[in-house]
């Protein structure tokens, strides 16, 4: 019996679009963080000055996340990181 070709060959192919169609569905399931606006940004950190994760350090010009201990100098930042930070905290979760 002959070898299979190598160019007849579609596993390599088939597990590398296994693999990507996978990433592509924990990119859908995950927040995303890079569309944070001016606007979405200063609702979430008032949200959060609200709630008391973030408090405003009027001396030092700064907000404290603080359930992480960051601060931050900028409001959008500090929307990103929270972000960020509540989509690891979910996942951690997740694997629990």
């Amino acid at each position: 019996m002959t070898e299979p070709d190598a160019f007849d060959d579609t596993t390599a192919d088939y597990e590398r679009l296994e693999t990507e169609l996978l990433a592509q569905d924990r990119d859908a399931a995950r927040p995303s963080t890079a569309d944070v606006d001016e606007t979405t940004a200063r609702q979430l950190v008032s949200d959060l000055v609200d709630d008391d994760l973030v408090t405003a350090v009027a001396e030092q010009r700064v907000l404290v996340h603080e359930p992480s201990g960051e601060a931050f100098d900028a409001i959008r930042q500090l929307a990103v990181f929270h972000r960020g930070w509540t989509a690891a905290q979910d996942a951690g979760a997740e694997d629990e």
